[in-house]
């Protein structure tokens, strides 16, 4: 505590918290091809082959799948280049981010 002119004041510790996270998804549509799925993984994910047609093959069966959690700004950046990518290929491939709960 510090004392100036009969005031008293208590230091404040700054609460630093990590930042939200949101995992991107990619949704299943009946058109576009599962390897363009798997080249999307890659290019834009970085994801080795393997890993991409396992998360491809989840998109496939369950109806989405996580391609990665990020920050917030990173996952927006992801969601709008794959959107963009897949447009430029008309294809109609939907991603999405969503939180994470910690």
């Amino acid at each position: 505590m510090a004392q100036q002119s009969g005031i008293v004041t208590e230091a404040q510790k700054a609460k630093l918290a990590p930042p939200p996270m949101y995992q991107v998804l990619l949704l299943n549509d009946d058109y576009t091809p599962m390897d363009f799925v798997v080249s999307v993984l890659q290019k834009i994910f970085s994801k080795s082959e393997e890993e991409a047609t396992v998360i491809m093959l989840k998109v496939h069966h369950d109806g989405k799948g996580v391609c990665g959690v990020y920050t917030r700004d990173i996952a927006a950046t992801k969601v709008a280049t794959v959107a963009q990518y897949a447009r430029s290929h008309q294809h109609p491939l939907q991603c999405v981010m969503e939180p994470v709960d910690l």
